[in-house]
């Protein structure tokens, strides 16, 4: 379990190192704890691999700073879990995940965090997807894939993005570098 847990927390700090993430920005994690586990998504739920990915990803965002958004399973239509705090434009919902009915990570987010709640969606700055969760409805637009020195948190493949600020303006606009 302890190359599972640093799994994530690499991918964690590597995510917010490339994403170049600040204080107050926003990661939601899709993951599977059945695919991190070899089997098939949605097949056997692990609140153990549950709590080593959590804690891997969330050790790192909390020193930091950043919010974490944890991605229920499609039972739940994606539900995020987050701390009340944590800024969000969903507006909430009344469920509690269950390791069957909104995953063991997102379970194990509702029992970890100080002041839990459940919103429909979140626009987060960057996120990762551990087992094929598909986050990407949950990004911010426009999402770029990022490449970490890992691609798989257990047996899971592992997928990262940021996301950067649309931009317009055509052919003669300037751009700023900080923001790409």
């Amino acid at each position: 379990m302890i190359e599972i847990y640093n799994s994530a927390k690499t991918a964690a700090f590597e995510l917010c190192e490339k994403a170049k993430l600040t204080e107050g920005d926003i990661v939601v994690v899709g993951c599977s704890s059945s695919e991190v586990g070899g089997d098939k998504i949605g097949s056997h739920s692990s609140m153990d691999i549950a709590e080593q990915v959590f804690k891997g990803v969330y050790d790192v965002l909390k020193e930091k700073g950043i919010y974490l958004a944890a991605q229920c399973c499609e039972h739940l239509n994606r539900a995020i879990i987050i701390e009340k705090a944590c800024p969000h434009t969903g507006d909430r919902v009344n469920v509690v995940p269950q390791p069957k009915a909104g995953g063991s990570f997102a379970t194990w987010a509702y029992k970890t965090f100080e002041n839990p709640i459940a919103v429909e969606k979140i626009r987060a700055d960057a996120g990762l997807d551990i087992g094929g969760t598909l986050i990407g409805m949950h990004l911010k637009e426009v999402a770029v894939p990022l490449r970490l020195s890992i691609d798989h948190v257990g047996k899971a493949i592992l997928l990262a993005a940021r996301t950067r600020a649309k931009f317009i303006g055509g052919v003669r606009a300037v751009y700023d570098e900080e923001l790409l």
